[in-house]
């Protein structure tokens, strides 16, 4: 499947938090970090949802998993995985996503559908196009990219009529 169009298609979602959480174990174990319980079941409520979360809405999905949500302990677990590259914040949403490709550097843009407020990842290049062109002709280094683009998905555009 697509990793662009995952968000967006139906699918089971158990692969996508079994595949995700794999994914963690094995970056932080090469980079000799602790994934936490607390931090793993934030990363498994991300990776279940494909939609921006903000900390209480984690808080939430802690609660009614039965599991201790303090929001301290949410927030430091969100830290931990976006500094460790397991997941993005939407700065657009004050929110969070998991990552599709926890184990590739890339810099991702991010599709956020308006109507049902599911987000894919996208991998972009920031070189390439019109922004690298751009920075290229007037001397600019790109270092660092946030891309979000707002619009509506598949499901959630008007039928034709």
């Amino acid at each position: 499947m697509n990793p662009e169009r995952v968000a967006f298609e139906s699918h089971e979602h158990d692969g996508c938090v079994a595949r995700g959480v794999s994914a963690a174990e094995t970056l932080c174990a090469a980079r000799s970090v602790r994934l936490t319980t607390a931090r793993r079941r934030v990363l498994e409520i991300l990776l279940a949802e494909h939609k921006a979360m903000g900390a209480y809405d984690v808080l939430s999905q802690l609660s009614e998993r039965g599991e201790p949500a303090h929001p301290p302990a949410a927030y430091r677990a969100l830290d931990f995985l976006v500094e460790n590259g397991l997941a993005h914040r939407i700065e657009r949403l004050n929110a969070f996503v998991a990552c599709s490709e926890p184990t590739t550097g890339h810099r991702p843009a991010f599709l956020i559908c308006r109507g049902c407020q599911l987000v894919a990842e996208a991998q972009i290049d920031p070189e390439a196009g019109v922004l690298g062109e751009t920075a290229s002709r007037i001397g600019f280094q790109i270092e660092q990219t946030s891309i979000e683009v707002e619009g509506l998905c598949p499901a959630c555009l008007p039928g034709d009529t």
